[in-house]
């Protein structure tokens, strides 16, 4: 494993950080460009940015200014690879086609002139099968992707432990565990911020994941949100207590926003967040079997050492904090 120069987007979110963290310990040299403010509702300054990274290198820009990414970011110099992390922060229309497609477009041109051989973009599982905007955005960024000169690793992994842990609160309250349906709709393979940053972070060196869209999820089996929610009560040691939302209530309250969202734009944003959120509660985060469009357990690898329900243990006894979650919340 050779050291090598990194130019890094979507560095300040948790995985981004992490995967920042696990190329340097393997000796890489790391050039993050981030936004001026960055972080949940904008609150991290240049400061705060560089005492979130340390040891890597810090260039403030706007990611979505093509003029601003070459002059601020890339300098005119040299690159060995591009990791990005970065994603869109609420999903929306507007926010997921800036950023997921058209910023990640900007930066493959400037990747090309940088010299840059290896690109390590993380995606999303849930793009197999593209009902929003933001699947559609991330699935347009990784043909072009594709069909670039460029060797690639297209990292599109399960559930992540920050997305599942909406109801921690409710569960420490003594409130019911929310479930769509019976609670056995989806499953997931829920993945670590670290587990997932080692192995976007050694596609930078491993042959066999060249020019190859990875799907990846965590270790252990499938788990659906009433395992999940069991999980988590038990991590508090509660008697679990389950309560059970029709799908069909969520599908009243969408044509209500997008009815009112012709008038009102903010409803309209409004109902593409319960769209997503709807999403999620209906599909399984899992490798989709294109003959059968059923999701696979079984087809969807594994990787690292993190369990969800150790995570939860560990949030419960105070050893790790409680994501922040912003935007996603809706999720």
């Amino acid at each position: 494993m050779s050291a090598q120069r990194i130019f890094m987007l979507g560095a300040t979110g948790t995985i981004g950080q992490a995967t920042v963290r696990a190329l340097l310990k393997r000796g890489h040299e790391v050039v993050c460009f981030v936004r001026p403010r960055s972080g949940v509702g904008a609150r991290m300054d240049a400061l705060a940015c560089e005492r979130l990274l340390p040891g890597a290198q810090l260039r403030f820009g706007e990611v979505c200014d093509a003029a601003s990414l070459a002059q601020e970011g890339f300098r005119g110099e040299r690159f060995d690879a591009w990791v990005s992390c970065l994603a869109s922060r609420s999903g929306t229309p507007a926010d997921a086609w800036a950023i997921d497609h058209r910023a990640h477009v900007q930066a493959l041109a400037e990747v090309q002139r940088a010299g840059v051989k290896k690109v390590v973009l993380l995606s999303a599982i849930c793009v197999q099968k593209p009902q929003l905007a933001f699947q559609q955005a991330k699935l347009r960024f990784e043909q072009a992707l594709i069909k670039s000169d460029l060797d690639y690793s297209i990292v599109r992994p399960t559930a992540f432990f920050k997305s599942l842990s909406g109801q921690v609160e409710r569960v420490r309250r003594g409130q019911p565990y929310l479930l769509f349906g019976d609670g056995a709709l989806t499953a997931c393979k829920p993945i670590s911020d670290t587990d997932l940053a080692d192995y976007l972070a050694d596609c930078i060196d491993l042959r066999e994941r060249s020019r190859r869209i990875l799907p990846i999820g965590g270790p252990g089996p499938a788990l659906t949100p009433r395992q999940q929610g069991e999980l988590l009560f038990a991590a508090f040691g509660l008697t679990p207590i389950f309560r059970q939302v029709p799908v069909a209530l969520m599908d009243a309250i969408i044509g209500v926003l997008a009815t009112l969202g012709h008038a009102l734009p903010s409803l309209a944003a409004k109902a593409e967040l319960a769209r997503i959120g709807r999403y999620y509660a209906t599909e399984s985060m899992l490798v989709l079997n294109p003959g059968t469009g059923r999701y696979d357990a079984a087809a969807t690898p594994s990787t690292g050492t993190q369990t969800l329900g150790a995570f939860f243990a560990d949030l419960a006894r105070g050893a790790v904090a409680l994501p922040e979650r912003g935007d996603h919340a809706v999720f």
